[in-house]
């Protein structure tokens, strides 16, 4: 688990960020940074970068590894000071607060703002990077990729997707993002796996969801991940949340993954709720009456 560094900002001097930045600047280049060239790529002189790689590795930032030379790497806690410090600069973020959800792929915190919102680290690559870089398109074609770059790339197309897709889709607002990390507001509801829904409720809900689907379609996008792990319930609605994974509907696959996308609601809904929800349903028409809009009940398509 990374350690939240938000309660440790305030010990940080500018220097120790221009370290950290410098490092950062040379992990496009290696995995890990030659020290001979962090004085040039953090503009500090070789004595300044020997104190700070101290503090640094003191904090755990930074990690150092004996190679044919000696190198470093900025460690998950190091990349989040530096996003951290932008939203600060920006005034985005006024400080950091409890932790909304930890999990494999991504942590979230509430934040302190003009009003409550939520802060999202990605953490793609952090303990099964391979896997993720053979799943995630946006990292296909690249000869060297870090943990940082899955990472910030994911945090990219999530935030790209959702200021497409908000407010006509029920997705969480975007309120600004950098690196590996999206602040956006903080919403409501039980997540769906944990919702109790009376079974009278489950085709209504998955219309509800399958309806957002629609939308993100014709405004030009595929989740490509949804499940009942990124899926909100509310009195008032649903909220589709987690959209790192998802592509233009021109992508080359973005049907197989529209398919995949009706299958995993229909199979976890017919599941949990077997006498209300046929879960042999038509996924490949369901994602066809997605795709053209013509959806209306998951009823329509029960055998």
């Amino acid at each position: 688990m990374v350690r939240n560094v938000a309660g440790e900002m305030a010990e940080l001097d500018p220097e120790d960020f221009y370290l950290l930045s410098g490092v950062e600047q040379g992990m496009r280049f290696s995995e890990w940074v030659r020290r001979d060239k962090l004085p040039d790529y953090a503009d500090l002189t070789a004595e300044e970068i020997a104190y700070r790689i101290d503090r640094c590795l003191d904090r755990e930032l930074i990690e150092r590894k004996t190679l044919q030379y000696e190198g470093y790497q900025l460690t998950f806690e190091g990349y989040d000071a530096l996003a951290l410090r932008t939203f600060s600069e920006r005034g985005t973020i006024d400080g950091v607060g409890s932790p909304l959800g930890l999990g494999k792929e991504g942590d979230v915190y509430e934040v302190q703002s003009f009003k409550p919102l939520a802060l999202k680290y990605h953490r793609e690559g952090y303990t099964n990077f391979r896997a993720v870089n053979r799943e995630r398109e946006y990292t296909a074609d690249r000869d060297h990729v870090s943990w940082m770059y899955t990472a910030r790339k994911a945090a990219e197309r999530e935030y790209e997707a959702m200021e497409a897709l908000y407010p006509d889709v029920s997705v969480p607002r975007p309120v600004d993002h950098n690196r590996h990390a999206i602040v956006m507001d903080k919403f409501g509801g039980v997540e769906l796996a944990r919702a109790k829904l009376e079974p009278e409720q489950a085709a209504g809900v998955l219309d509800l969801i399958y309806r957002e689907l629609v939308t993100a379609h014709d405004l030009g996008w595929v989740h490509a991940d949804v499940s009942e792990h990124n899926v909100a319930v509310a009195e008032d609605g649903v909220t589709v949340f987690d959209w790192p994974q998802a592509v233009p509907i021109d992508h080359e696959n973005a049907r197989e993954f529209l398919e995949r996308d009706v299958a995993n609601l229909l199979r976890y809904f017919g599941r949990k709720y077997p006498h209300e929800i046929d879960r042999d349903a038509d996924t490949a028409a369901i994602a066809a009456a997605i795709a053209d809009g013509s959806f209306e009940t998951v009823r329509a398509f029960e055998e």
